[in-house]
């Protein structure tokens, strides 16, 4: 009988979790601060911001919300990010992606200070990833492996495959499952017989952004199916990379789209913000 892994459930127990050590901060005079920058009127990226502005009142945090116009330099963007790195109550920094196109992401990322980097995407934090001595995980993949254990599931010695190679969740996700002893293979639009690689997975983690991509004869039997998408079918619904209703019958536990990976990725960014502020006050 398949289980339905439901991403609204722990992403609650990581919030009940967070403002749990956020009231115990405060008793020592630290309250967690994040400062969101976004650039622009992209509705989507316009939903995540508030999203996030809810998460931080919810745990307990202090927050502030830097709306820029779409015209803004590249020069004022940096200044603005230098100007948070040198502010003791902010915490994290987090600049909401993708930047309107004559700005370089590239640039503003670099530019945050690596322990306020509470999306872990500066390449100190992406290196310190890849050899397992980390502060801070990407909070999409981060998310998904507390997905993963929620399951009960021993990922040690299971077979991985993950369907897409981005900076932000294929790879970091490779990296996070083979750090917990997995036999990780990542495939992507060059992969030669991709159905015959995934469906030898015990683990498959789906994150390409192709609408019901992954079939019942991509997935063995039993398999553990995280679905990392957030796509449109042909009615307009949401859905993920996976097919759901052709796959869920196969595996074992899977992520429905919404309700699976979404609610965890804000949840681990306050988890992350969390941990930069026990950092920088030097609280254990």
């Amino acid at each position: 009988m398949t289980q339905i892994i439901d991403g609204k459930a722990v992403s609650k127990q990581v919030r009940e979790r967070v403002s749990l050590q956020c009231e115990e901060l405060k008793r020592q005079g630290v309250t967690p601060g994040l400062a969101v920058i976004i650039v622009g009127e992209d509705p989507a990226s316009q939903v995540y911001v508030r999203n996030k502005e809810k998460a931080c009142e919810e745990v307990g945090f202090y927050s502030e919300k830097y709306a820029l116009p779409e015209n803004t330099t590249q020069e004022e963007l940096n200044n603005l990010v230098k100007e948070l790195n040198g502010r003791k109550e902010i915490n994290g920094i987090l600049c909401q992606l993708p930047l309107p196109k004559h700005l370089d992401d590239k640039e503003v990322i670099n530019l945050i200070d690596p322990i306020k980097d509470v999306d872990a995407f500066h390449p100190v934090n992406v290196g310190a990833i890849m050899i397992g001595d980390y502060n801070f995980l990407p909070c999409t993949p981060a998310g998904v492996m507390e997905l993963i254990h929620s399951t009960g599931v021993d990922v040690s010695g299971k077979k991985a495959v993950v369907i897409g190679r981005s900076n932000i969740v294929g790879k970091p996700m490779a990296m996070l499952l083979l750090h917990e002893n997995a036999t990780v293979e990542i495939t992507h639009s060059k992969t030669v017989d991709l159905a015959d690689v995934t469906s030898g997975a015990d683990i498959l983690v789906a994150a390409i952004g192709k609408a019901k991509f992954v079939k019942a004869d991509m997935v063995k039997k039993g398999a553990v199916v995280i679905d990392v998408g957030m796509n449109r079918d042909e009615n307009g619904k949401l859905c993920g990379d996976v097919d759901f209703e052709d796959v869920k019958d196969k595996c074992s536990y899977i992520t429905p789209v919404p309700g699976g990976v979404g609610p965890m990725t804000i949840s681990m960014l306050m988890q992350n913000t969390l941990t930069a502020a026990k950092i920088q006050n030097n609280i254990d």
